[in-house]
This record gives structure tokens, C-alpha cells and sequence, in this order.
């Protein structure tokens, strides 16, 4: 981001300055066949640096009504996976495809979704609010778009001051108020463990492959950690270790989307 307008909070230029510091992954996941990107989409809203999200249409085949990031599969016309992330935003919630309100931060180490597709996230900020006034979900993709506080997804009392879902309902059915996780083996990975994560939302929650991505954008913005511990014991990290395992485990016919940890 070359220029960061005057009118954000310290912390929040902070946050923009270390996510543009930490530049653009350069792993090549064109060689493979299902490859994929999501944008994550920042703004500022009183003070506070938000993400933005959608709940997956109920009638989708894969994932109905969870929480995503904006994004979808590489499509043979796009030149690379930021014009996939914006494609696909605008056909989702009608983002503008090319907006000087919109500001390239970089992309991440790729992440493998549950189907065994690779994904690319891109980081890109908002800077004026208005554009979100335009969005509108696309009704056969998407049943509503939200935001959520990015720093909640490092200490999820954050959250508690947003109006979330009620407790105990369909979109909040676990014990925990805020935050839930599980540890799950995964075959495939040499029967390592992953935790999935879950934060309450003022939607559906946020968690699996989302809530991984997100965890990873918002310790490089805030420069800390997570008040809880991030990975089980054992779980294997980084795009090129579960790649290595990933393509072991197909080798002896273990089938990747029916052993990777569901998004």
C-alpha cells in the first residue's frame, strides 16, 4: 500500500504498514489443476479494523451456510489468483472488480482446503466505506455478508461488544460463549492432529479454513499471538509440509477429500 490515508487510527496504519511489510507469497500453485483464491478485505470502522465476510448460501452443494471468505476457483481466463479474489468478490457481493478505493496489500502462503484445492489468499484494504453501502449478495451464492473485528480473532473477548448471535442457537450451538475448538486426526497427514477453530460471530461462525487464514493475517497485523494456543500438539504447519504429506498419503491411495479436516 503506497499511500495510507491520514484519517485512520495509529493502530490501524500499524496493522496496514506490517501486512504490506510482509509482501507477497511467491509459492507457485499454478501446476496444480483445482486452485483457488479469497480475498481478505479490511476496513476501518470506528477505530477498529474489520474483515469482511459472507455466510454461504444454504443450497450450495459444498459448505452450505457457513461463514466464507469472498473468492472461488481460478478460472482459465484469470491472469493470476488477485484477479480470481476480485472476480470472484464481485460476482459474490457485487465488490468493484477495480477500485482506487481498494488497496493491495499482498498475498499469503497458500493454505489446502478439505476438497484437496490450493488456496491463495490476497489482503487488500478498503478505504473509503461507502463501497459498502453497494454490496449486495449474490442470492444464489450468498445468504448474507457481515464483518467481524479482526483483532477478536486473536482474543475473542473483542468480540463480546458486537451484537452476536444468541447463545445456543443454530449458529452458536456450543458451551463456549466466544471462541470453541476440537483437535481431529487426519489420516492423510500421517495421523497428525489439526484443531479447528470456531469464534461467534453476529452471523454464522467463523471457523475451519477461514478462521486458520484469518488467524495468520491478524498475527502478522497486530504483531502478537493468539490468547489461546493456536495448533494441537504435533499438527503439522506450513503449505509445503501438508503438501509433502498430502501427496504420501494420495500416493497410497488415501483419498484426500475424505481425510482432510472439513473447512
Amino acid at each position: 500500500m503506497t499511500h495510507v490515508p491520514d484519517n485512520l487510527t495509529e493502530q490501524t496504519k500499524l496493522c496496514l504498514s506490517r501486512l504490506t511489510a510482509n509482501g507477497h507469497d511467491d509459492t507457485d500453485i499454478s501446476q496444480y489443476s483445482r486452485s483457488a483464491a479469497v480475498l481478505v478485505l479490511l476496513f476501518e470502522r470506528a477505530g477498529q479494523l474489520r474483515v469482511l465476510l459472507t455466510t454461504r448460501s444454504k443450497h450450495l452443494r459444498t459448505h452450505p451456510g457457513q461463514t466464507a471468505l469472498p473468492g472461488g476457483r481460478k478460472d482459465a481466463t484469470d491472469k493470476d489468483f488477485v484477479e480470481t479474489a476480485f472476480r470472484e468478490a464481485n460476482e459474490e457481493v457485487s465488490l468493484p472488480r477495480h477500485s482506487p478505493k481498494i488497496h493491495m496489500l499482498g498475498t499469503l502462503q497458500p493454505y489446502i482446503s478439505q476438497w484437496g484445492i490450493r488456496v491463495s489468499p490476497i489482503v487488500a484494504f478498503l478505504s473509503d466505506n461507502d463501497v459498502l453501502d453497494q454490496l449486495k449478495p449474490n442470492p444464489g451464492e450468498v445468504d448474507r455478508i457481515f464483518d467481524h473485528p479482526l483483532e477478536a480473532i486473536l482474543d475473542p473477548e473483542i468480540a463480546r461488544s458486537e451484537e452476536l448471535v444468541l447463545n445456543g442457537s443454530e449458529d452458536w450451538p456450543y458451551e463456549q460463549e466466544l471462541y470453541n475448538n476440537d483437535d481431529r486426526i487426519v489420516p492423510v497427514l500421517g495421523n497428525t492432529m489439526y484443531r479447528m477453530h470456531r469464534f461467534r460471530s453476529i452471523a454464522s461462525p467463523v471457523k475451519g479454513l477461514t478462521s486458520d487464514i484469518l488467524i495468520n493475517v491478524a498475527e502478522i497485523a497486530y504483531a502478537r499471538s493468539t490468547t489461546y494456543e493456536r495448533y494441537a500438539p504435533g499438527q503439522i504447519r506450513g503449505f509445503s509440509n501438508i503438501t509433502h504429506l498430502l501427496n504420501k498419503g494420495q500416493a497410497e491411495n488415501l483419498p484426500a477429500e475424505k481425510h482432510l479436516p472439513s473447512v
